[in-house]
């Protein structure tokens, strides 16, 4: 449950109805999912889309360790593709070792949330990422 000094850090995170979860735009027409807005369906032109959320668990599809980051992001860190359920995720691995003996394509994952920073004011950001499954 989120407390009203609590904010997403992307629009698209849920974190004030039930467990943090994503939600992105359905094309009504042939069911695609987009996390940013879109005035019509890259895949059928469609131009209605409802809210749908997505499946909290999923599959690494494809990674990197990055290496080299701009200046104050900490490295190495692990950036990946979530298939959940069919709803392709771009997000950072976290909670694991960033080693190419701790990751590999095909494993378990599922979302989490963590803190990203307060501001003065106490608000605190809250991030997602992706962790190992159990």
């Amino acid at each position: 449950m989120t407390t009203a000094t609590q904010i997403p850090f992307v629009h698209y995170l849920a974190l004030d109805d039930g467990p943090p979860h994503l939600v992105a735009h359905e094309c009504t027409s042939c069911g695609a999912h987009y996390f940013d807005r879109r005035n019509a369906c890259a895949g059928c032109f469609g131009t209605e889309f409802r809210s749908a959320d997505v499946a909290t668990t999923g599959e690494l599809r494809t990674f990197s360790i990055v290496a080299f980051a701009a200046p104050g992001v900490e490295v190495p860190f692990v950036a990946g593709v979530v298939d959940c359920d069919g709803t392709s995720v771009m997000a950072n691995i976290i909670n694991v070792d960033p080693t190419p003996e701790k990751i590999h394509t095909g494993m378990s994952v599922r979302l989490a949330t963590y803190s990203m920073g307060v501001d003065s004011d106490g608000v605190e950001a809250i991030g997602f990422g992706f962790e190992p499954a159990p």
